[in-house]
Formats: C-alpha cells, sequence, structure tokens
C-alpha cells in the first residue's frame, strides 16, 4: 500500500511539473548581447548571480555519449540567483516556497532557429510567489531591452 501511494504521489509531482508554464521573450538580438543584458539587469537589481549553467555545452558535449545526433542550441544558458528579501518575505509566507528557490532565467538560441534568442524563466503560482515572477518578469524584459 505505502509503494502505491508513493507511486501516486510521485506520479502527480510528475504531472504537475511538465504542466508548469513558461514565460518567454524573444528578440533577434545576439546571445552575447542578451547574456550581457541579463547579467547587467541581475545586478542592476542588487542581485549576486550564484551560477552560470551552461546548459547548451552540457548538451552539445554529451550528444554523442547518449546517442544523439540532434543539436538543440547554438548557445543555452540559465542563470541562477537569489532576492535575500524578496526570498524571506514569500517564505515567510509559506516556508515551502523554499522549492522555488534559487530562482532561474534562462536564455537560448535553438539550432532550428538561428538567430532569434529567447530568454525566459519559469511561471509561479499565484499569491505570494507572483513577488518573485513580477521581479523575473522585470529582469527578463530588461535583459532586451522592453521595459
Amino acid at each position: 500500500m505505502k509503494h502505491w501511494i508513493l507511486a501516486t504521489a510521485l506520479g502527480l509531482a510528475a504531472q504537475s511539473v511538465t504542466a508548469q508554464e513558461m514565460v518567454t521573450y524573444t528578440t533577434d538580438q545576439s546571445f552575447g548581447d542578451v547574456a550581457f543584458g541579463l547579467e547587467s539587469a541581475i545586478l542592476d537589481k542588487g542581485l549576486v548571480i550564484d551560477h552560470v549553467s551552461h546548459v547548451g555545452e552540457m548538451l552539445e558535449r554529451t550528444r554523442a555519449d547518449v546517442g544523439s545526433d540532434v543539436v538543440l542550441f547554438t548557445q543555452a544558458d540559465t542563470y541562477s540567483f537569489c532576492s535575500a528579501s524578496l526570498s524571506r518575505e514569500v517564505m515567510e509566507a509559506d516556508p515551502m516556497n523554499i522549492a522555488f528557490c534559487p530562482y532561474d532565467i534562462f536564455i537560448a538560441e535553438r539550432a532550428d532557429n538561428p538567430g532569434e534568442v529567447t530568454v525566459g524563466y519559469r511561471a509561479f503560482p499565484e499569491g505570494e510567489m507572483q513577488k518573485i515572477q513580477e521581479l523575473l518578469d522585470g529582469i527578463a524584459r530588461a535583459a532586451i531591452g522592453i521595459e
């Protein structure tokens, strides 16, 4: 019985993850310009970039190892950062909002659509986490010059 409950809970969790929406913006600016704009927008908010994950490089480096010949991105990075004040605020409202921290914004140029760069982030649930979504939206828009 315990295994069925766990499997059911994991199945529900997987469904909610795959159903999660993204907010994206596209531009014809170069990947380098968007990366610079994103870094500047994060720093302009007084935030510190905790980590830059080079997702595109990892996927390309491991492509043959996993038996694929599909090139997904010309470049793709994810920037992780946090806001101490906003994180505290949303976690005081619900300590389980820890699941959303750190916050990530990605930039990507898809191999099937070179010349178009996408910047985006995962959408957050209604309630307190909308404060974080507003922060990320402002940063993503500033990265490509739409304010």
